[in-house]
């Protein structure tokens, strides 16, 4: 005969296990809830940095267009907010960026024919930086960044000459970055 007693009573070892497994859950949930875990897809690892400056990168190479300057200080502010938490501020901070553009070459031939005419051009910036970290001092460099993009010699530079910038100037701020918090 079948016993509808044991569907009725509670089994007071099973409701002990489960009262046990939740408060074991609830415990695990709040002791991770309250560790801070800093992850960035890029990598970057701003440590205890809070603050960050971005001085205004000189031109002194004397060949760039008069914007490049404030287009490379704008890049590197705008991809260090996007890419970190960290509070751009004027004046000393925690990290301080500052430099100047050193070579802005766009017709250097690389490549050249059966009758000695340039097939490929290349365009070169370079950029020196020095960089500060106040909480760190081992962090700090002081290096020279460089990038280039090659071009077809029948291509004026005229013609070649803003997308490639745009180009340049993207890959040398995102060297300078992973330089200053990928540590690579």
């Amino acid at each position: 005969m079948f016993n509808n007693s044991l569907f009725l009573c509670p089994d007071y070892t099973n409701k002990m296990s489960l009262t046990r497994l939740l408060i074991i859950l609830l415990f695990l949930t709040a002791s991770v809830s309250s560790c801070k875990v800093s992850y960035s897809f890029s990598g970057a690892s701003t440590g205890n940095l809070s603050t960050v400056s971005v001085q205004y990168f000189q031109d002194r190479s004397n060949l760039a267009p008069p914007t490049l300057a404030q287009i490379f200080t704008d890049e590197l502010k705008d991809f260090i907010q996007r890419q970190t938490r960290l509070m751009l501020i004027n004046g000393v901070a925690d990290a301080n960026f500052e430099g100047e553009i050193r070579i802005y070459d766009g017709q250097r031939p690389v490549a050249i024919s059966g009758n000695d005419l340039a097939t490929l051009n290349r365009f070169t910036i370079s950029v020196r930086i020095k960089y500060t970290n106040s909480n760190d001092p081992e962090q700090n460099f002081n290096e020279t960044f460089t990038q280039y993009q090659d071009y077809d010699s029948r291509s004026s530079f005229q013609e070649v000459e803003a997308e490639l910038s745009e180009t340049i100037v993207k890959l040398i701020v995102e060297d300078i970055f992973n330089r200053a918090f990928v540590n690579w």
